[in-house]
């Protein structure tokens, strides 16, 4: 269906893709797989001809044109929601047919008129096309949104899930989707991977979901972030990854070998070289046949020497694998609690009259891991500002344990401040020297001038680690994690599980990744219904979920 043809990119002399070229077939559902900073959004923007390559191009197949939906949506602040899902053409021929029919009661000559815009709204997909946006936007998490609703009324999360029901109706040949799971409840996950796996078009597909992708896509690329180039791998996500291991595994053991045999060289080379000297200084001139023995000796030394450095200089030299991406996240020292850190009793709390859970009673404890899930608008982020004492709740109560000292981080990241900088955030959370503050932001990949750069011009996965830094900074012994993964890449999301795992105190958090959620929770609270409900694990929580229904 198209051809990326040796595309290169650089930001003045900092490359960011080098020759990358791939070809994609109608029916493939690619992943685009790499670290924050590898330039996988920049590509997709390539390829969605919204930003020029350096070298390089796309070619399309004739009549093929493609559906992008970026990482970030900013919708016109006039747009409803209908308009914005099935597009500017058919929101004005649907207004004009409107207005025609009402015009119509009185005046018999705009029944031609009438007729046109039926035509029209008719060819444009007509009254079956708002019974197909109803079905998506249900199936995205937006039901019983009016579509006359204005776009600048819904969260940024709605927004997003906005955005991917109007490029799936549209239904282009090739889907270019940048984090298209960011904002997904469970069900809906499982509703675009159905989509998906059916969908006739072409998918490429940038996501950190580790089992959406084991659940879509049949190829991998990868962008390597040190040689800016592309690597392909057939299968799954984690055929790639079980891949790359392997592959790892085999370079760290010839690296090893070679480091191996290069040691018992310089090991030979110096022995030869103390036989040689030894012989020198143990004989006189009267022994010449031994002496020149011990200078063949030496000169068989440095031979070798030389072919070691030739060697060691050389392409076939074997480079030590470079360490992987990680997130250092270390908590560091932190005040005890007691057993029960937070407690929920016959907690309720409504919007819009509605309740969105009543009766919820809970018991978060001292070294306990609880993924908080529901489906968007069970009340999750509320349910966690009813804790952080954000919102009164209308019923029950919260209690926190004594010596608790929480860190929250909320779903948006509209509480950075835009015009902040990474150093002064932290050193406005812990006053500590600047040395020490830098330090900390290293172990986050906010290293040299990146400190100083303002929050308004870094990446959303810059941001998300941001905000992690600002709360380990603050020294907290409980969590509260409102979709903390959020525009974090896999090896972060990976490197951040392993620290929840290690993390001493409590830990209370929503997401969807099911990856990180399997391997991180030791408990399971499910919120939907109105009631709160506690399950051992996902796998629980399923098979009940299946029998209730």
């Amino acid at each position: 269906m198209f051809q990326v043809q040796h595309i290169a990119k650089a930001y003045g002399a900092q490359a960011l893709l080098k020759d990358i070229s791939f070809v994609i077939n109608a029916g493939e559902r690619i992943a685009l797989i790499g670290p924050n900073g590898s330039g996988k959004s920049t590509l997709l923007r390539i390829i969605a001809g919204l930003e020029s390559a350096d070298q390089g191009g796309v070619a399309f197949a004739p009549g093929i044109l493609p559906g992008y939906l970026p990482q970030g949506l900013d919708f016109a602040g006039d747009l409803t929601v209908g308009a914005a899902a099935w597009g500017a053409e058919v929101e004005a021929t649907r207004a004009d047919l409107h207005r025609l029919e009402a015009a119509m009661a009185n005046q018999d000559l705009l029944i031609a008129a009438y007729g046109e815009a039926a035509e029209r709204f008719d060819a444009l997909g007509g009254y079956d096309l708002e019974w197909q946006t109803e079905a998506m936007l249900g199936h995205l998490g937006l039901s019983g949104i009016d579509l006359a609703t204005p776009v600048s009324e819904l969260s940024g999360g709605q927004q997003t899930r906005l955005g991917l029901a109007h490029i799936l109706l549209a239904s282009p040949d090739v889907l270019l989707l940048d984090e298209p799971t960011n904002h997904l409840d469970l069900d809906a996950l499982a509703w675009l991977e159905d989509f998906l796996r059916s969908y006739r078009g072409a998918a490429l597909i940038v996501s950190h979901d580790r089992v959406f992708l084991d659940q879509t896509v049949t190829r991998v690329i990868e962008l390597d972030p040190q040689t800016h180039a592309a690597s392909e791998y057939t299968g799954t996500y984690s055929d790639y990854a079980a891949a790359k291991s392997h592959a790892h595994d085999l370079h760290w053991a010839a690296f090893r070998d070679q480091e191996a045999e290069t040691r018992r060289m310089k090991h030979d080379i110096a022995a030869t070289k103390e036989q040689a000297k030894w012989v020198e200084q143990t004989t006189t001139p009267r022994q010449p046949g031994v002496r020149r023995y011990a200078k063949k000796v030496a000169k068989k030394a440095l031979s070798r020497e030389k072919k070691l450095d030739r060697y060691l200089d050389s392409d076939d030299r074997i480079e030590k694998p470079v360490a992987g991406w990680n997130l250092k996240l270390d908590f560091g020292e932190m005040p005890r609690g007691g057993q029960d850190v937070i407690r929920l009793q016959g907690l309720g709390h409504r919007y819009d009259g509605d309740w969105l859970f009543r009766d919820a009673t809970a018991t978060l404890r001292h070294g306990e891991r609880i993924a908080l899930l529901g489906n968007n608008g069970s009340g999750k982020s509320t349910l966690l500002r009813c804790l952080m004492g954000e919102l009164d709740p209308l019923e029950g109560h919260v209690i926190h344990g004594a010596n608790v000292r929480i860190g929250y981080m909320p779903q948006g990241q509209d509480t950075l401040d835009p015009d902040d900088t990474p150093l002064a955030l932290i050193r406005r959370i812990n006053p500590m020297r600047e040395a020490d503050a830098r330090r900390l932001l290293h172990f986050f990949l906010f290293a040299g001038d990146d400190v100083f750069v303002p929050i308004r011009s870094l990446s959303y996965g810059q941001r998300s680690r941001l905000l992690l830094a600002s709360i380990v900074s603050g020294g907290a012994n409980c969590l509260i994690l409102d979709e903390p993964l959020n525009h974090l890449d896999i090896p972060a999301r990976e490197r951040f599980e392993e620290a929840l795992m290690n993390f001493p105190g409590a830990v209370l958090v929503t997401g969807h990744d099911r990856a990180f959620i399997d391997r991180m929770a030791t408990g399971i609270w499910a919120l939907g219904d109105g009631s709160l409900r506690p399950y051992v694990d996902r796998a629980e929580m399923m098979r009940v979920r299946s029998l209730e229904q």
